[in-house]
């Protein structure tokens, strides 16, 4: 006799968190960078071309890990931050909590503390949401208390309100905090953090760094 199967519980795909103006500007950066150091390499003499390449193969990596590599995945197991350098693997039963103050943060029990570098924080775009939110706010009393019993059918949209009204970054971190606090207790959740070091991104540049100051002091 065959004894059913236990039911599964359904996996979904990684929540992706970047820098848009990140992406755009390192882009930008990317564009220029290729189009003087091209230009140098396939139009310069002497020594020039061997400097172009040198110093290409120092920027380039470099703009990569810091406008384009930054971001951070969650799901229902785990949060994994991939900074310039880093890709930090959090188990959610180790996270304390998420906070953004002047930066992202996610503190783990013992009390490490990792920065999340997809997630800027803007103090400006932040003070315009504290201001939306007061002038919102202003509002609610004029209500009659005949609208009571609508109360309950309200609240969520005043939650989404709220939402929306929030800076990014602290959006970001609301989720990200809502997420670690439902799926702590999962079994699959549990673990140590784990951190690689992006080793793809550090040899090239450490090793056009070199030959630039090879060429330079030669």
């Amino acid at each position: 006799m065959t004894t059913p199967e236990q039911p599964t519980e359904p996996t979904y795909a990684d929540r992706v968190f970047r820098s848009a103006g990140g992406i755009v500007g390192g882009g930008l950066l990317l564009v220029i960078t290729l189009w003087l150091g091209g230009d140098a390499l396939f139009r310069g003499t002497g020594r020039t071309p061997w400097l172009a390449l040198a110093s290409l193969l120092f920027v380039v990596p470099l703009v990569i890990a810091f406008t384009l590599r930054p971001a951070v995945y969650a799901n229902a197991d785990r949060l994994r931050i991939r900074n310039p350098f880093r890709t930090i693997t959090l188990p959610w039963s180790s996270v304390s909590t998420v906070r953004a103050r002047f930066s992202c943060e996610a503190l783990t029990e013992d009390g490490t503390k990792y920065q999340l570098w997809a997630v800027p924080v803007s103090l400006r775009q932040r003070k315009r949401a504290d201001r939306r939110q007061s002038r919102s706010g202003a509002g609610l009393p004029g209500r009659s208390a005949s609208a009571s019993g609508s109360t309950s059918g309200s609240a969520a949209h005043a939650n989404a309100a709220d939402q929306l009204a929030m800076a990014q970054a602290d959006r970001t971190v609301a989720e990200l905090r809502e997420l670690a606090e439902r799926s702590a207790s999962r079994p699959s959740a549990q673990g140590e953090p784990t951190v690689r070091w992006a080793y793809e991104v550090m040899g090239p540049a450490v090793a056009g760094l070199i030959v630039l100051i090879v060429l330079l002091l030669t």
